[in-house]
């Protein structure tokens, strides 16, 4: 997800860029017809409309310098089964979400005041598994959200970004507590545009702290996913002639950087392409007809190829990585559609990514909006019947033929819902993606599902419901 504050991320309805709030919805979301409703989705995920905590700053001066020092070894441990779920604490009351901050990325700056120690590691082979073994293997995960993919504010330090969307610094402990709850990966979004310098090169404290919580997840069992997130709106110049040639050599820099930092890692990281990118307005969107659909699949279908070619002519363990490849805006109907094509890869080892926020107005909206009524209430039959037309959808065209599915992203909003009804849907999604065979992984910011304070989950009753799935034979 891209903007600040936002609780739940994507649109599996196709999302725009992230921009703000009121330019995305004068210009999208308001107009006559409401044609374009479901792409509000993207706006509201973005600007955190159903954000609960992620809009109140640290107490801590984020621009102090200070933050925790992790500290770990990248060992060659195989992935295990978590511990037994931290006892969850009473819900607390969350926080409203500020206005989405206004501004371009950072300026580029020489560097960042942090400290940040660089945790060693040892290079680890990579296991005889298929992609599908792994994927398989990775049970229920959860997002760090709003944390490093914090973006469209200027901070001088890399703590600024960490905290800057509410999150407070994360500490072995949170991520500790991560594990406790029985979460088998960790998706991780960045957005590596913050205090970038010239030539498009990552800050090194900046790369060394996102390492650091790396290497930290991976020493308490879990595996991680790590992408370029919407990281600023400059994703947008794909589609501008002009500006494409740019871009896709800014992408290169990034993946190129990432790679040659992470090329010793073993296969516990998994790389993931992008995130919900795909919608272009200037070149087709899914309410304006076919013109131009062929050309839109073609840019996105050449991205994912990029992605692929880098990775693998990386060399080490980068040349048997498994890597997850983001679907069109992250639909499950548009990435089924037969223009999305996987890329080529000589090493096989590819999953493609969807996620999941249907239907948009429970999942999305906690209060009505112009091209909605907010929806306070989910679990009958017929909605039952949709969450497995669309699962099914995905194991048909994709699982049955060898290619895994991650469902990177689902959640909802947690405000003004009759009591019950968050608990019973996200259950129900969690279980139908596991039956079939995909991998679901929860979007999360901090106080919404688990206290990062307090390192726990806040709802045990929904936590015992999305790891009972552990318990499904498939």
């Amino acid at each position: 997800m891209p903007a600040q504050k936002r609780s739940v991320s994507v649109c599996l309805e196709g999302k725009n860029s992230r921009r703000g709030l009121g330019f995305m919805v004068k210009n999208i979301f308001e107009n006559k017809k409401g044609k374009n409703w479901k792409k509000l989705i993207c706006v509201l995920l973005s600007a955190s409309v159903i954000s609960a905590g992620c809009g109140e700053k640290n107490n801590e001066d984020v621009n102090s310098g200070t933050q925790p020092t992790i500290e770990v070894t990248q060992g060659s441990k195989e992935p295990t089964k978590a511990a037994d779920a931290a006892e969850p604490t009473k819900a607390a009351d969350s926080t409203e979400p500020t206005k989405e901050a206004v501004g371009d990325t950072a300026e580029p700056t020489k560097g960042a005041s942090e400290d940040v120690a660089e945790p060693t590691k040892e290079a680890v082979a990579m296991r005889d598994m298929t992609t599908m073994e792994y994927v398989q293997s990775l049970g229920v995960g959860i997002n760090l959200g709003n944390t490093f993919e914090s973006c469209g504010f200027e901070s001088t330090t890399v703590t600024g970004y960490e905290t800057g969307w509410g999150s407070p610094a994360i500490t072995p402990k949170i991520l500790e507590g991560y594990a406790k709850c029985g979460f088998g990966v960790m998706r991780i979004p960045v957005a590596w545009s913050n205090l970038m310098g010239d030539d498009y090169t990552i800050n090194e404290k900046y790369l060394k702290r996102v390492k650091s919580v790396v290497d930290c997840v991976l020493n308490n069992d879990m595996c991680v996913i790590l992408n370029i997130h919407w990281d600023g709106g400059w994703w947008t110049g794909f589609s501008e002639p002009d500006k494409k040639d740019e871009c896709m050599y800014k992408y290169e820099r990034i993946w190129t950087q990432l790679t040659e930092a992470f090329g010793d890692y073993d296969d516990r990281l998994m790389f993931e392409s992008l995130n919900e990118e795909g919608c272009w307005e200037n070149i087709w969107n899914r309410y304006g007809g076919t013109q131009g659909k062929e050309e839109a699949y073609a840019l996105l279908n050449e991205i994912n190829q990029k992605f692929v070619d880098i990775v693998r002519g990386s060399g080490g363990n980068n040349a048997l990585r498994h890597l997850l490849i983001a679907g069109y805006a992250t639909d499950i109907e548009l990435t089924c559609d037969e223009l999305f094509l996987m890329p080529q890869d000589p090493a096989g080892r590819m999953a493609v990514s969807v996620h999941y926020y249907t239907p948009s107005t429970f999942a999305i909206l906690d209060e009505d909006a112009s091209w909605g009524k907010m929806q306070p209430d989910w679990g009958t039959e017929e909605e039952y019947e949709a969450l497995y037309k669309n699962m099914d959808m995905m194991k048909e065209h994709f699982i049955d033929k060898g290619i895994p599915v991650i469902v990177g992203e689902f959640g909802s909003a947690t405000k003004n819902k009759v009591e019950g009804a968050v608990n019973r849907y996200l259950t129900a999604v969690c279980d139908a993606a596991y039956r079939r065979g995909l991998c679901p992984v929860l979007w999360d910011v901090t106080n919404v599902f688990y206290n990062r304070n307090a390192a726990k989950f806040i709802d045990e009753e929904l936590l015992s419901g999305l790891m009972s799935v552990l318990e499904i034979e498939r």
